[in-house]
């Protein structure tokens, strides 16, 4: 579809504005949303939105942000450029449906193939912990794809939380997966449980939450920890983990630093997998 958009568009743009046209975007259930749309093309962004829903049956409505993930949900805020008016829509991916409302909660479909990947490394009877769970993406796909025993989600977005419940109904995993609301700093003494697994899909300030993931996962745990670096300095995520697990007087083995997609030049987002004794 990226390389096909200005080729739709060619009769439609002159060779000036064609060079201007996004190959960049991302496509969550029927909508299609661009991180960034070129102001040269401002004039013409009903055109360019009319164009993909002519020749993609698929997508519905086209989005574009008008502001960054910001605020304390870390939601954008978008702009109906074509189609249908809406902002809910509901996402397949690795076997599982995602309802969401894509101005109100954080999501990543760029994240699908992490998902899977945190997925396949997951044994038998493993009990599971999401902190900021979101609409419960990571969830869903553990609880659907593993022989885990349980998930626990903890998710601060009252909205994002609303959805997760949806979710899991939508998916029939009632059984195995245990939504919490709220601040994970409160939550997770309140629960008071420790895990074989802990995941920390929060890449911006994550590492201030490390001391909590160390607390509450078993000896011999594995923790993902996720965090945005530059390409020549990925190494720094695993220095974050080392200077949380001397604090916390923890002892560890870094198992992988895995790259999981690019978020603007030369900065990508990073999982540190690691085990903690």
């Amino acid at each position: 579809m990226k390389q096909n958009l200005k080729y739709h568009l060619k009769n439609k743009l002159t060779p000036k504005e064609l060079k201007f046209v996004p190959s960049s975007f991302d496509v969550v259930g029927d909508i299609l949303i661009f991180s960034e749309f070129p102001k040269e093309l401002a004039k013409k962004e009903k055109l360019v939105g009319n164009a993909i829903l002519e020749n993609y049956y698929n997508i519905k409505t086209i989005l574009k942000k008008t502001k960054k993930y910001s605020g304390k949900f870390r939601t954008p805020k978008l702009k109906i450029i074509a189609g249908e008016q809406k902002n809910e829509t509901i996402h397949k991916e690795n076997n599982v449906f995602v309802k969401l409302d894509v101005e109100k909660v954080y999501f990543s479909p760029r994240m699908s193939s992490e998902r899977k990947r945190v997925a396949e490394l997951i044994k038998p009877n493993e009990n599971v912990l999401v902190m900021f769970n979101g609409c419960a993406p990571y969830s869903l796909v553990i609880a659907k794809n593993t022989k885990c025993r349980e998930v626990y989600g903890i998710e601060i977005n009252p909205i994002a939380n609303k959805y997760a419940l949806e979710n899991i109904k939508k998916n029939k995993l009632e059984n195995k997966i245990k939504l919490f609301l709220g601040d994970v700093r409160g939550i997770m003494p309140k629960i008071n449980k420790k895990f074989n697994r802990i995941l920390m899909p929060l890449p911006k300030g994550g590492e201030d939450f490390l001391d909590l993931a160390l607390k509450y996962i078993k000896k011999g745990g594995i923790i993902h920890f996720y965090d945005f670096q530059h390409e020549n300095e990925i190494h720094k995520a695993e220095e974050k983990v080392k200077a949380a697990c001397i604090k916390s007087n923890k002892k560890f083995k870094i198992l992988k630093i895995a790259k999981c997609g690019q978020y603007s030049p030369r900065f990508y987002r990073v999982c540190a997998d690691f085990e903690a004794f």
